[in-house]
């Protein structure tokens, strides 16, 4: 027997001992964790099975112990099949009987004159008692958690949404009338718009139409020049068109969730040409949009590359003056809390601050919340840990099911069962420009103002101390829509609970961004405002809708009037574009660089 034999098989085998205990961190198990629910998120949409599993369970135990509750949804079902049977009868011997149920506000589905005829009344009229009825078996069931009975209400929703007769070719009498008319030949175009689309997807092309409204061509035509850039955002001065400017410039600080020019859209809706043509010299930031590289980017490196870098930039540009600082929906918020730490450090550099349809009392977020709870931001932050954003795909389509018979069901009744095609605008098009959300910015912001409310609460920090939105004392111009579904105006009414100053409240009509691009001259505009003094009553939202004055057109109008009146009276000449001398030069024409990137 050689050595090596002697060693291999003679050799007496030592025990394995245990690694130290710090050997593998933690952080190693978790990745295991991430990974797992990546992949699963991929075949989930996102939505996170243990959220969903918990609120079902939650409502099923609840609702299979309560017999009361069971007793009253028979009944219920029993009243609501004769009520039916009733309309069948009466409409069978006229004609003109009107409905026993009518849709509920905001649902047109049933609004043309062929749901008035039978049979086609009868499905609608089953299938509204129906969904009323799930109403009732989702809601008012004792003891369950009340996000629970949301997220199961919604999902119920959501199923008897697909199976509306308006979303069934036979059942439909516009899909019927329209397959007659041209003898099919609608189901061949749908396939051909169907096969497009799907196409697009594939591909990451964005949607048919789009194609017409190039960003710096048809949309994003200000001019300006960008006269500042750091690594996550472009600042935006826009060229003067008056002799004489206000001395108070204005800086716009949008949403990152999606491209700025919103507010710059077509010459004729642009609220930044707008104010531009009225004697402002408007700033804009145009932010980044961000790649795995940016990961660790948080909200307060919005904060100080943004907000603050932006406002450093102007008082070089435009030295000795204030500035009225206004923020869109995410913006918004994230100027409040750049406020709120300016007035805690004694920075007095805002002559104003105006929020448009953005949120600082996250205890009321609306349908969005249904998507935020432990158990989904978990899941969320595994997602966005595997590739290091949130992708733009991802957060449309929870959007998409906020708004599903909007965006969804009439798309496909439109496009696919009646073959044609709905016109592309330039909101739709800016829709379908969306961006990233960094990893690590998007959990801060979900977890500390979704899940804990910090802002409200007083307990968000900036270096270190509370950004109390108490402290800001500069006059607030608050703008919500009511019919937002991203920040419904009952939440950002909370800002009268929350500031000590003086606030203009707006409830204007649309939603969240047909409401905020309101052009005068648009038709069907209206608008309610009041004003609130720092030492005024504070009125609950119902009593401030029957209280505040209500107005026809646009409430850009009353914007402009307002910041006039909080800028010096003197009109000054218009600053040059940039400070070349203190580092702020042109470094290209608007919209510059950032907004072009996909």
């Amino acid at each position: 027997m050689d050595a090596m034999t002697r060693v291999a098989i003679g050799k007496p085998k030592l025990p394995k001992l245990p690694l130290p205990e710090g050997h593998l961190s933690e952080e190693k198990f978790r990745a295991i964790d991430r990974v797992r629910e990546a992949l699963t998120a991929q075949a989930t949409g996102g939505l996170s099975p243990a959220s969903l599993t918990m609120a079902f369970m939650d409502w099923s135990i609840h609702l299979a112990s309560a017999p009361g509750k069971c007793l009253e949804l028979t009944i219920k079902a029993s009243q609501k099949a004769a009520r039916l049977g009733a309309h069948i009868a009466a409409a069978g011997l006229d004609s003109d009987e009107p409905p026993c149920i009518e849709p509920l506000p905001g649902d047109y589905r049933f609004t043309n004159e062929g749901w008035r005829k039978p049979p086609y009344n009868f499905w609608a009229q089953a299938f509204l008692l129906h969904q009323q009825w799930w109403h009732n078996v989702t809601h008012g069931v004792p003891g369950v958690t009340p996000h629970h009975e949301d997220v199961v209400s919604f999902a119920a929703r959501q199923c008897l949404d697909m199976f509306s007769p308006s979303n069934i070719p036979f059942a439909n009498p516009e899909v019927v009338e329209k397959t007659i008319a041209t003898g099919g030949q609608n189901f061949v175009q749908g396939f051909r718009n169907w096969l497009e689309d799907a196409s697009r997807v594939a591909t990451q092309q964005p949607p048919v139409g789009t194609e017409k409204f190039v960003v710096g061509k048809d949309v994003a035509v200000t001019p300006g020049k960008v006269v500042y850039r750091n690594r996550l955002i472009e600042l935006i001065q826009y060229s003067p068109a008056t002799e004489t400017v206000f001395a108070e410039p204005i800086l716009i600080v949008p949403a990152w969730i999606m491209k700025y020019y919103i507010l710059d859209l077509s010459p004729q809706n642009s609220l930044i040409r707008y104010l531009v043509g009225q004697g402002h010299t408007v700033f804009c930031i145009s932010w980044l949009n961000p790649g795995a590289s940016d990961r660790g980017l948080i909200m307060d490196d919005y904060r100080r590359l943004g907000v603050m870098a932006a406002l450093d930039a102007i008082s070089a540009i435009v030295p000795g003056y204030k500035v009225h600082a206004s923020g869109y929906c995410l913006g918004g918020t994230l100027l409040a809390i750049s406020a709120a730490a300016m007035a805690r450090t004694g920075d007095d550099r805002l002559a104003s601050v105006t929020l448009l349809a953005a949120q600082t009392d996250f205890s009321e977020p609306g349908e969005l919340a249904l998507f935020i709870d432990d158990s989904q931001l978990h899941f969320l932050e595994s997602m966005m840990w595997s590739k290091g954003y949130l992708s733009a795909d991802q957060m449309a389509g929870a959007f998409s099911l906020l708004r599903s018979n909007d965006l969804i069901w009439s798309r496909l009744v439109h496009d696919y069962l009646m073959g044609e095609r709905t016109p592309m605008i330039d909101l739709m098009a800016w829709n379908a420009d969306s961006t990233r959300m960094p990893y690590k910015m998007h959990s801060e912001y979900l977890e500390k103002l979704y899940l804990r409310n910090e802002l409200a609460a007083g307990c968000f920090m900036v270096d270190g101390r509370p950004a109390a939105l108490q402290n800001i004392r500069a006059p607030m111009f608050v703008v919500a829509t009511e019919r937002d579904h991203v920040a419904p105006w009952r939440s950002v009414y909370k800002i009268h609970q929350l500031a000590d100053t003086d606030v203009t409240f707006v409830l204007t009509s649309g939603g969240h961004n047909a409401g905020i691009v309101s052009e005068p001259g648009h038709s069907g505009r209206r608008f309610r405002t009041a004003l609130k003094h720092n030492a005024d009553t504070c009125l609950g939202p119902d009593e401030w809708v029957s209280a505040a004055t209500q107005k026809a057109g646009s409430w850009w109008v009353d914007w402009q009037n307002w910041l006039a009146g909080h800028s010096s009276q003197e009109r000054v000449r218009p600053p040059v574009m940039g400070a070349a001398d203190k580092g702020y030069a042109p470094v290209s024409d608007a919209p510059g660089t950032y907004v072009a990137q996909r």
